[in-house]
């Protein structure tokens, strides 16, 4: 193995009963505005090779097929033994949110993988839109009410097929979670949401946590230069005084935050020496009164979702998509 020096092996978070657990930090593969394929290869490589094992993609984002590439050549190299080392979530488009259309979105992500499984498969948003379309921001008028209960059931019908070991959500509220899980016989396991210092999510962790669903976080640092992104986590005052009196990153503490949380984190960074930085959270810890000034932090949601809201409904506003958890 020349697998580069890491301070502390990756801790792994449970899952529910049945379901393999989640590295603690994931890496993500979205980037906006989009880059090449080969960008996204050569960042998982090094991403692998210093240490992370979690990789986060979805069939919107462009990246499976760089993603498996990526995989097969850091395996060549010795970075990771073999793909069983790896967890990789993907996620199910809104076109594709029907249930005949699941389980073929599903092989499609596999064969773009080119793998035979994936560890983590989610509905990406609460809502489907105009089978066989494939854009984004999809059309106002293509919107459609998701059926919960029958696209469930495909999802499940994934799980026992074996194409994917555990089967979750994404942007979902409290009461849309407790729709679904109102008539799941397999329950989700995870629903992937933004979580940062800024955006804490109490109410829905705790529910979450009530339930038996594991919840994971995206714009851990806020998604700075994305169309969604809010540089208030990387410029919070708390946080940079906190920084400062550790010695740590900005970064660091909130991915510090929120791995203590006991939640998954979802991070990205293209940038080798960042990408091992936000890999050093796990051999230290908060104080009571840091985590008390965090937990003083205004809250505000950075990813609205108004690119799933349309006049012609399911959800009209951003209220009714988030069903005023805002």
């Amino acid at each position: 193995m020349n697998q580069e020096h890491q301070q502390t092996p990756m801790p792994a978070i449970p899952m529910p009963a049945g379901c393999r657990s989640i590295p603690a930090l994931g890496f993500g593969t979205a980037a906006d505005p989009p880059v090449e394929p080969e960008i996204v290869r050569s960042a998982v490589v090094e991403a692998i090779e210093v240490g992370y094992r979690h990789f986060d993609t979805a069939a919107l984002y462009n990246s499976e097929e760089a993603l498996g590439e990526a995989i097969i050549e850091a395996i060549k190299g010795g970075f990771v033994e073999s793909r069983e080392q790896l967890f990789i979530t993907s996620k199910l488009w809104c076109s594709d949110a029907h249930p005949q259309h699941v389980l073929p979105a599903l092989n499609k992500t596999l064969r773009n993988l080119q793998m035979d499984y994936i560890d983590l498969y989610l509905i990406h948003w609460p809502v489907s839109s105009k089978p066989g379309i494939y854009e984004y921001p999809i059309k106002k008028e293509d919107f459609l009410p998701m059926d919960f209960k029958s696209v469930w059931a495909a999802m499940e019908e994934c799980y026992k097929l074996g194409l994917t070991k555990s089967i979750g959500v994404s942007n979902f509220s409290c009461k849309k979670l407790a729709d679904v899980l109102a008539t799941a016989k397999i329950p989700p396991a995870v629903n992937q949401v933004e979580v940062n210092p800024c955006w804490q999510q109490q109410k829905l962790r705790e529910f979450c946590k009530r339930n038996g669903v594991l919840l994971v976080g995206y714009s851990s640092l806020g998604s700075i230069g994305t169309f969604y992104g809010t540089n208030r986590v990387m410029e919070s005052e708390v946080l940079k005084e906190i920084a400062k009196a550790r010695g740590k990153t900005v970064a660091q503490v909130a991915l510090r935050w929120g791995y203590e949380q006991g939640i998954g984190v979802v991070v990205k960074s293209y940038n080798k020496e960042r990408m091992k930085q936000n890999l050093e959270i796990f051999d230290w810890s908060l104080s009571d009164d840091e985590c008390r000034k965090i937990s003083e932090i205004p809250q505000s949601r950075a990813c609205l979702g108004k690119d799933y809201t349309s006049p012609y409904g399911p959800y009209k506003t951003t209220e009714e998509l988030w069903d005023e958890e805002l």
